[in-house]
């Protein structure tokens, strides 16, 4: 099916989870599985991987916000190493898992932008 409509910003899908090149559809199915096509333009999802990617960014962010976090509490505070277990740990887990399906999306919509890993239509 060929799209007509105007081009999605790439960051705008990606935030949304939503397929980049109609920006309506879901791009991700699940947490983290890639639809197999777009239920609303019919693009061919299929192939879609981001790879480590994402994972790779969400380590950059979240490590970054950690340690600052962890700089500033013990800067004010001073706690016991183990206090800084008790706050760290749920920071961690809870914003690598908040980031992570937007980062893929992001990645995804980015590959199709640029016809890369399979998204060449022609």
């Amino acid at each position: 099916m060929d799209w007509d409509g105007p081009p999605v910003s790439p960051l705008s899908a990606g935030l949304r989870c939503r397929c980049p090149r109609c920006g309506e559809g879901r791009l991700l199915t699940g947490v983290l599985t890639v639809a197999d096509s777009c239920e609303h333009c019919g693009l061919d999802l299929s192939a879609q991987d981001s790879g480590d990617g994402p994972a790779v960014f969400v380590i950059f962010v979240v490590g970054f916000v950690a340690v600052a976090v962890a700089f500033l509490i013990e800067r004010l505070f001073q706690p016991p190493l183990w206090a800084h277990l008790v706050y760290q740990i749920p920071l961690v887990v809870t914003a690598s898992i908040l980031l992570l399906r937007p980062f893929k999306a992001t990645l995804i919509a980015l590959q199709y932008r640029h016809k890369a890993a399979g998204f060449d239509e022609d």
